[in-house]
C-alpha cells in the first residue's frame, strides 16, 4: 500500500497559494489505482461467508490441487 510520504507529490496552487490540484508520477498513480481497486473488491465481498483455512486445504487436497 502506498503511503502519502512516498508519493513524491507536487501541488498546483492558485494566485492566493491555495492548493487546487496535485501532480504525481504515473507509477505512483497506477499503484494508487490498484490499491483503490483492491479496496473496492474487499468492500463488495465484505458480507460473503468465510471458509476456514483447514476447509480450504482439505478441499484442495480432495481436488488433487494440493499434495501432502
Amino acid at each position: 500500500m502506498i503511503m502519502i510520504k512516498q508519493m513524491e507529490l507536487q501541488y498546483i496552487t492558485d494566485a492566493s497559494g491555495k492548493k487546487t490540484a496535485v501532480v504525481l508520477p504515473i507509477d505512483k498513480f497506477q499503484e494508487l489505482m490498484e490499491d483503490l481497486a483492491d479496496l473496492a473488491i474487499a468492500a463488495e465481498r465484505y458480507a460473503e461467508p468465510t471458509v476456514s483455512h483447514a476447509n480450504v486445504v482439505a478441499e484442495l487436497k480432495r481436488d488433487g490441487l494440493l499434495y501432502n
